[in-house]
Formats: structure tokens, C-alpha cells, sequence
């Protein structure tokens, strides 16, 4: 390169790696961001997801202890859509919405439907210590499957749904997303923090390079 590469250079390369499973290369850059900026949370969080993605669980594990002492914590995932000019919020794990009812339970039914999809959760990258239904349960409650299930509940057919996030969609909820706008027909616009994407039958404007 021309220039010295920055953070966001370091950081585009660290999420290709991500992608591409390509983990020594990964886990170098990863350690490289954190060294450089040990205050952002989110270079934790990728550098664990690297190790995660490897198996290797101790370093995953250790790398968000790591961050935890620093006292860098990772925010909750919020999400937000925008229905007759009122904003809804949703916090992933919580039932914060005053209809939480109806949501969960439009949640199960397109859960049903995935599953008839042949939709497996993607589980292998979460770091959390519990079994795998303690794990599909908690990845179930990312805010942006609340705000999805909130939004076919309550708008017609054929609405494109528009969601805005805090954090980057996961690779589950990337999948879950697809899916649904194959499933119901529903086209989704979702602005998580780094890009816009546009599900449209059953694919996604970035080609599943996020």
C-alpha cells in the first residue's frame, strides 16, 4: 500500500479473515488492533470471535476476560424501527416492548417456519458457557429478530421493513434475515453499524461479505 494502513484498513482485513477462516493471519491482526487500541470494545469481540471461530475456546474466552478487566464492555445490541412516526426499541434478551407477548410469540411462529426451512442456529461462534437450547435461546433474542418479528406483526403484506442497529448484524440473524424475506415474500433494509443491507428473496445486497 501507498499509505500506512489504519484501524479501519486493519479492521476491513480482520473481518475478511472472519469470513474466509483465515485464523493465524486473523488472530495476528486482531492482536495488533488490540494492542493499538486496547479501549474499544469491539476489537476484543472480533479478536474472540476469531479464536471462537478456530475452536480455540481458551483463547476466546480469555481475550473478552482480557477485555472485561480493561473495563471495555460490549453494548447490548439495540435495534429500532419506525412505524406511523413512533420509534420502537428493542433490546436484545430483554422484554423491555410494551407488547412482549405478541412478539415472542410471532418469534416462535417464524421460528417454526425456519425450521421447516431446513434453518439450523449457527451456535459455533457464541461464547457463552451453556448448553446448546440455553445458547439457541439466547441467540433468539437478538434485538434485530425482535424488531423483525414486530414488523411483520404489525405492518401489511408486501411493507419492506426497515430496521436500524447499534451494533454489526451477526452471521445468525444474517441468515435468519434471508430467509424470512424468502419465506414472506417481505423485502428488509437493515443499517447495522458499518453498512446498509438489502434483503430481497432469500439474499442480501453484500453477498454475505459483512
Amino acid at each position: 500500500m501507498p499509505v500506512k494502513p489504519n484501524a479501519v484498513v486493519w479492521g476491513a482485513l480482520l473481518n475478511a479473515c472472519r469470513i474466509h477462516k483465515i485464523v493465524e493471519l486473523g488472530t495476528k491482526i486482531g492482536e495488533l488492533l488490540v494492542e493499538e487500541n486496547p479501549d474499544h470494545g469491539g476489537r476484543y469481540v472480533h479478536l474472540a470471535s476469531i479464536h471462537a471461530a478456530a475452536g480455540d475456546w481458551d483463547s476466546a474466552v480469555e481475550t473478552r476476560r482480557h477485555g472485561k478487566e480493561r473495563g471495555v464492555s460490549k453494548l447490548p445490541g439495540c435495534s429500532a424501527i419506525s412505524l406511523n412516526g413512533v420509534v420502537h426499541e428493542f433490546l436484545a434478551g430483554t422484554k423491555s416492548h410494551p407488547q412482549p407477548k405478541q412478539i415472542y410469540r410471532m418469534w416462535d411462529s417464524i421460528a417454526e417456519r425456519l425450521e421447516k426451512e431446513g434453518y439450523k442456529p449457527a451456535l459455533q461462534n457464541l461464547l457463552f458457557d451453556l448448553d446448546n437450547e440455553s445458547k439457541e435461546m439466547a441467540i433468539n433474542q437478538h434485538s434485530e429478530k425482535l424488531a423483525i418479528a414486530f414488523g411483520l406483526l404489525r405492518t401489511k403484506p408486501g411493507t419492506t421493513i426497515r430496521i436500524v442497529m447499534n451494533l454489526q448484524i451477526c452471521e445468525d440473524c444474517h441468515t435468519v434475515t434471508k430467509l424470512i424475506s424468502k419465506i414472506y415474500d417481505r423485502e428488509h433494509v437493515m443499517r447495522d453499524r458499518t453498512r446498509f443491507h438489502h434483503f430481497k428473496d432469500g439474499k442480501c445486497s453484500c453477498g454475505d461479505k459483512w
